[in-house]
């Protein structure tokens, strides 16, 4: 697939979000689908969601001007994968949802990407690769859901990764990868015009769930054929540092404090932080934006690097991690429990 191919398919993502989620935003209005202010969120003033279906939308039909009908089995079953997700993810936006349901529905999509063929490629036994490709996508999955906790930061995130994706999809021949990573870069910067703080509109579980399906399926299914697999592995964790560290910094606070992680709403993210470091919420929005693509770009480098280099520059990156946690946990840490859910409440 050409770059122009590519291009087609971002530019009509693009515009559908664009287009659609007005109406979608006048939609939630009048089905009174909305999210309402509450002590552990930022807005004080009701927003619709139904963001996600914009995303949704876009994101699949933009993918019908893919040329190619390679990997039509794997194309299928990830679809199928994030559209189940997704479904359950507008379920528990209307009428709320268990965390254990929505665990169970992750995994029942997650499982199906693997009967499809889709999963890590890990030297040992296939067991091993089934259990990993499974606590990936459920753990990137929520990690978005958990990163939807201000105005455009979701949807942001997520369009620097795609992009990183596309790109190094477009290098390395994989076309099913760059045509999905395409669509979604073209969606989440449609979305965002209208999610960007002060967001008119929010994308829900429906669009974070989405989202996160798909960019923890890309980075499995994405290869470097000029490198080794210890080296390689590396590059999706990286690409999606920012919501894998800030799940990290919400867990690890909230094991600390005696709190259950997953099910204690509050405002300890990342985000959350810094706006109480000084910052406004614009500004660090823009501050993970920016970290997002330090990230994007240390991987593409590690994607060509040796594996010496490869391991040297994770090390580095590791106690950079480490030692924003500990700066983090001791500058700015949240006297509140955190959780999941929609803009400014996981």
């Amino acid at each position: 697939m050409s770059p122009g191919h590519l291009m087609v398919i971002g530019t009509t993502a693009f515009l559908l979000a664009v287009l659609a989620t007005p109406a979608l935003r006048r939609t939630a209005l009048r089905l009174d689908l909305v999210d309402r202010p509450a002590n552990r969120k930022l807005h004080t003033s009701p927003i619709p969601l139904l963001g996600g279906v914009a995303i949704y939308g876009a994101v699949i039909g933009s993918l019908l001007l893919a040329p190619h009908r390679a990997e039509l089995v794997q194309l299928a079953a990830i679809l199928l994968g994030a559209s189940w997700v997704s479904f359950w993810g507008l379920w528990d936006d209307r009428f709320g949802l268990p965390p254990a349901a929505k665990l169970l529905a992750q995994l029942a999509a997650a499982a199906a990407v693997v009967v499809a063929g889709i999963h890590v490629a890990l030297p040992g036994p296939d067991l091993v690769d089934v259990a990993v490709t499974l606590a990936w996508v459920v753990g990137i999955t929520n990690a978005f859901n958990l990163l939807d906790n201000m105005d455009g930061l979701a949807a942001g995130v997520g369009a620097v990764a795609a992009a990183c994706f596309t790109l190094m999809a477009a290098m390395n021949g994989q076309l099913l990868v760059g045509s999905l990573a395409a669509a979604v870069l073209g969606a989440c910067l449609g979305f965002l015009i209208h999610n960007f703080n002060p967001a008119r509109i929010f994308m829900g579980d429906t669009g974070s769930l989405f989202i996160g399906f798909l960019m923890a399926v890309l980075g499995i299914k994405l290869r470097f054929p000029a490198n080794v697999v210890w080296v390689t592995w590396m590059v999706p964790v990286l690409v999606l540092g920012v919501p894998v560290f800030d799940t990290t910094l919400v867990v690890l606070s909230r094991l600390r404090r005696g709190l259950n992680p997953l099910t204690t709403p509050g405002k300890d993210h990342v985000s959350h932080r810094l706006e109480r470091l000084g910052w406004s919420r614009r500004e660090a929005v823009l501050l993970l934006y920016l970290a997002g693509c330090a990230l994007a770009a240390v991987a593409m480098f590690i994607s060509l690097a040796t594996l010496a280099e490869a391991y040297v520059i994770l090390g580095a990156v590791v106690a950079i991690a480490v030692a924003a946690v500990a700066w983090l946990e001791r500058a700015a840490s949240g006297r509140e429990g955190g959780g999941s859910g929609t803009e400014a409440t996981g």
